[in-house]
């Protein structure tokens, strides 16, 4: 009885909070940094972190489906990162068999996402890597709903070395010298190397378990976005903290450093 008054009660809020919210301008573009699993899973008595990994990658598909319902146009989720790849082995399988899992999900028929994956694949195992290109490819073209970038065996700064090594390559190759090399490189030529170069910049981002840094999320896309840090733990992510981050977005000035 209790919990079905307060999913009542939720209800009738999160009406309220969209009603808050300007629709014309919400953003195009939100990243979300899925932060707190393995606290979560302390939290809630498990002795294994490896519960909290699968409780979040459960939640990426609910948190879609609200993207879905609010009309954003695309979302780029922070899987993993080149960091954590060094933790230890048997951690590391565990977060590689999450990801995956959520992968082949997120790709499955049912869904209209189309996938696209950003970061470093050849940090992964090889067979890991080759699974993930082909479900995201069984995704291209779909419509009908968000556009989903999947951050794996991503660092912002590594993304940022490839862009700069992609574009010296890239003009050395037209047979530039070193030294017109030089005299041509500026941040437009790396912002057409990253690995999102025909993707709008995101808008905003979020960071669920009250932790407040980027952690090397999206550094070069994120030189306007519009930061929103939540308290609880990404499985305890809910669509009214959702709602609630997008109504502060909607009352912010953004002003782009003008």
């Amino acid at each position: 009885m209790r919990k079905a008054l307060r999913d009542v009660a939720d209800r009738l809020y999160e009406r309220r909070l969209s009603q808050q919210i300007t629709a014309d301008r919400l953003p195009g573009h939100v990243g979300i940094l899925i932060d707190g699993n393995r606290r979560w899973a302390k939290s809630a008595g498990y002795s294994n972190p490896n519960e909290g990994h699968r409780a979040g990658g459960a939640k990426v598909d609910t948190f879609l489906r609200w993207c879905d319902d609010m009309k954003i146009e695309r979302v780029t989720v922070f899987m993993l990162s080149d960091d954590n790849l060094r933790r230890p082995p048997a951690q590391v399988a565990s977060l590689n068999t999450v990801v995956e899992g959520v992968v082949a999900g997120l790709a499955d028929p049912s869904n209209h996402w189309e996938l696209t994956l950003i970061g470093a694949l050849d940090v992964l195992p090889a067979d890991m890597a080759a699974r993930l290109k082909e479900h995201a490819a069984a995704t291209v073209g779909r419509t009908g709903g968000v556009s989903v970038n999947i951050a794996v065996g991503y660092g912002g700064q590594r993304e940022i070395a490839d862009a700069v090594r992609s574009a010296i390559g890239d003009l050395i190759s037209s047979g530039m010298t070193p030294d017109a090399v030089i005299e041509s490189f500026d941040a437009d030529l790396i912002s057409r190397h990253i690995y999102t170069a025909d993707q709008p910049n995101v808008d905003l981002i979020i960071r669920t378990s009250g932790e407040q840094r980027l952690s090397g999320f999206l550094l070069w896309q994120s030189t306007y976005a519009e930061m929103y840090f939540c308290d609880c733990y990404w499985p305890d992510f809910r669509k009214i903290d959702f709602l609630r981050a997008l109504r502060s977005y909607t009352q912010r000035d953004r002003r782009f450093g003008r």
